[in-house]
């Protein structure tokens, strides 16, 4: 796990942050020249030399730069990763700091030094790639996130000042926090609400800055700032065109492509040399036993039939430069070509055909080195449930093992369509806002698909969708004239008289259900009476602020995105391979800026994303795609998920013998394993709310299983997060 740690706090409150002298006497500096950064403890306010001994810093970091202000990167960042310009040599303390993947060039991060400094944040958020920026001018530090969410900020006072980090880990050792079991019950039971979230993290006291804002900090003081643009509710500006809009987002995501191709290539660890088949290894079990990194140098990108993975893999392979791997260092069959992965479920070999042939027809560009990777039972879902410790919980930990086994196939650089579907398609909840604007013919051929789709269930469901479009239609109206405040109260009421049904059982289900504000999420029927309680009155006090939407779609849709990008972060860390960076170009500023143009009315017509894509590689130049290419893909498998859940049931009621949520009060561990029983055997159980209480589970018990800490230097030998464990269940609410 990569991340960024820094502060900003009142230094004369604890003498000379990081007191480590230079041979002329000076701060910031070793004796042997090298830079220092650190805060002193004070835990020896009265003896200055054994005060100066205890600096508190990250473990493993690297200076980017020193005191007042420290900023660390720790982790395997590349060289390229991490850049540094100043505005002006003899001004040190004017200065930027870039980390990540940035397509902008060094005179583009000066320039952009001058802008942050009269107030231009959004300049900095605008270049190719997916980055983190930090100004620093003078004493004022200035920290972005992204539009997405995928990069977040966090932060937490300490020291008299402010520390932040890219990771809540970090900051949680920094602080000692203690578990936010509300934060746990609502992340259970409205995953992709902002209201019932807050700003909150699983540490108490931890603490997020919403996607599209900044966090400014001054000696201490802190302030938290949009850099979007607000929409003018007096003036509407005119709607971009969708033949305009569907060509900004062409430019976005081929920028965005190359980005990652220019940046330097990477061998980390050259392999030795392959001897060939061994009988019963593949090539990726005799890497393995060789102690050598799984991915081969280059660039690649996964295949799996679907339009957006499709789009990201003849992108890269199309644009001029060297798109796949180093000559010389990559299997020679593949020579320079874009190396394109399939995953092949062999334990679920019925269903995915037409997808794995759309994978096949793509992959006959001669442009691309096709790869498939074939697996059975031991990449089912459930499979592994050790690994790693991610930052915060999520529903990737059920299937890392799995992602892993294909990622491992993969190359050093790795393009995932990660993300698409979130920023593309349309939310169900912009009918309601189609309808505020008075453009009800647009409703027609969304509202059709639905009800054919209701048809081709047989007699029973034709009959039935005689009612979809009417039925529909109503929802939408109903949610058009709902206030925020008066949505949020009913999903708050919902959830406090434990009104809370199976699930949508199919499209039209699903679509009604999304018509909402604001709606329960598929593990809260599972949650204890206090859990529910407790996340209704953080909705109750949400509906008495103002929204940042007045718009329903618009709202659900930035909410859903940014649940999306939060699981897509928690993949990166769980399903992690060594020497692999995985790229996810739809979560980038500028391809989350170009698709918002896009008009409501394109994006809640079938096939939106479908369309959009075959728009962007049309105007690339690839025309030749298979006739059902962009067809709708139903991932997770539900038959993989339930063979995965049988294989592992064992172990899962094990699991939830004595579970931490039980201990929180968050659960009842017989409920639990009942709902896993039924979903082994078959029963129509919501199986992504499953995957949210075993991944939580599993994720408590892997923080409370560790032993290290971020931070050494300090007066206490051990300063982790949790110190003291899952508090104890709590009494009933009154």
């Amino acid at each position: 796990m990569r991340w960024l740690v820094g502060w900003s706090s009142i230094a004369a409150s604890f003498g000379t942050a990081g007191r480590v002298t230079g041979p002329g006497g000076g701060t910031g500096t070793g004796h042997d020249g090298a830079l220092r950064g650190g805060l002193a403890d004070a835990a020896h306010p009265d003896d200055p030399a054994e005060d100066a001994e205890r600096t508190v810093h990250p473990v493993g970091a690297q200076l980017i730069w020193g005191d007042p202000d420290p900023l660390w990167a720790v982790g395997d960042w590349r060289p390229d990763e991490i850049r540094t310009v100043t505005a002006d040599p003899a001004d040190p303390f004017t200065r930027l700091a870039v980390l990540g993947c940035c397509g902008a060039g060094d005179a583009e991060l000066r320039q952009a030094i001058y802008a942050a400094r009269g107030g231009a944040l959004r300049h900095l958020t605008s270049w190719p790639g997916s980055y983190t920026a930090i100004v620093q001018t003078g004493r004022r530090i200035t920290v972005l996130g992204d539009l997405a969410g995928a990069r977040p900020v966090f932060y937490t006072p300490w020291a008299g000042g402010t520390a932040y980090a890219t990771a809540a880990l970090p900051l949680a050792d920094l602080i000692e926090a203690q578990l936010d079991i509300g934060h746990l019950a609502a992340l259970l039971a409205c995953p992709d609400s902002p209201e019932a979230l807050g700003d909150g993290t699983p540490y108490t006291g931890v603490r997020r800055i919403p996607p599209g804002h900044a966090l400014i900090l001054r000696e201490g003081s802190r302030e938290i700032t949009g850099y979007e643009p607000v929409a003018s509710l007096a003036v509407a500006a005119p709607e971009t065109t969708a033949e305009r809009a569907v060509e900004g987002v062409r430019e976005a995501l081929v920028d965005a492509v190359r980005a990652r191709l220019t940046a330097p290539r990477h061998a980390p660890d050259t392999l030795p040399y392959d001897p060939g088949p061994v009988p019963g290894m593949g090539p990726a079990d005799r890497r393995a036993a060789r102690g050598a990194p799984a991915p081969v140098p280059g660039i690649g990108a996964d295949l799996s039939g679907g339009s957006a993975s499709a789009t990201l893999a003849l992108l890269a392979a199309g644009l001029p430069g060297t798109p796949g791997t180093l000559p010389g260092l990559g299997a020679t069959a593949a020579g320079e070509r874009l190396l394109a992965v399939t995953f092949n479920d062999l334990a679920t070999p019925q269903g995915r055909e037409a997808e794995l042939e759309r994978a096949r027809a793509i992959a006959a560009d001669p442009r691309l080195h096709h790869v498939v990777v074939a697996a059975a039972a031991e990449a089912l879902p459930y499979a592994e449930l050790d690994g790693p410790l991610t930052d915060e919980p999520g529903p990737s930990l059920v299937v890392a093992a799995r992602e892993r086994r294909r990622l491992a196939a993969g190359s050093a650089d790795h393009f995932v369509g990660n993300g698409a579907r979130q920023v593309l398609d349309g939310h169900p909840a912009r009918l309601a806002d189609l309808l505020m604007d008075r453009r009800r013919r647009h409703l027609l051929r969304p509202v059709a698909a639905l009800a054919r789709s209701a048809a081709a269930g047989g007699a029973e469901g034709a009959s039935a969708s005689l009612l979809v479009p009417l039925t529909v239609y109503s929802a939408a109206r109903r949610l058009a004239r709902t206030t925020y405040r008066t949505g949020m109260e009913a999903v708050a009421a919902q959830l406090r008289d434990g009104r809370l049904g199976i699930g949508p059982g199919g499209p039209v289900d699903a679509s009604l259900s999304a018509l909402t504000w604001c709606r329960p999420g598929p593990a809260a029927r599972w949650l204890t009476g206090e859990a529910l309680a407790e996340v209704s009155i953080r909705l109750g006090a949400a509906a008495a602020r103002p929204p940042l939407s007045l718009r329903p779609g618009e709202a659900r849709a930035r909410s859903v995105l940014a649940r999306q990008a939060a699981d897509h972060r928690v993949f990166e860390q769980a399903a992690e391979v060594r020497s692999q960076r995985l790229h996810a170009p739809f979560l980038d500023n500028q391809v989350v800026r170009a698709a918002r143009a896009l008009p409501e009315s394109l994006r809640v017509q079938p096939g939106a994303r479908a369309t959009v894509l075959r728009g962007v590689l049309s105007a690339a130049g690839i025309r030749e795609l298979p006739p059902d290419w962009g067809a709708v893909t139903h991932a997770p498998n539900e038959t993989a998920t339930r063979l995965g859940l049988r294989a592992a049931l064992p172990d899962l009621l094990l699991l939830f013998s004595s579970p931490f949520l039980a201990d929180a009060g968050l659960v009842d561990a017989r409920v639990v394993q009942q709902a896993l029983t039924d979903a082994a055997e078959g029963r129509p159980v919501p199986l992504d709310g499953l995957a949210e209480l075993v991944s939580m589970e599993l994720w408590l018990r892997r923080l409370l299983a560790r032993r290290g800490t971020c931070w050494t230097g300090t007066s206490s030998p051990r300063r982790r997060a949790v110190p003291t464990g899952v508090p104890l269940r709590r009494p009933a609410l009154s």
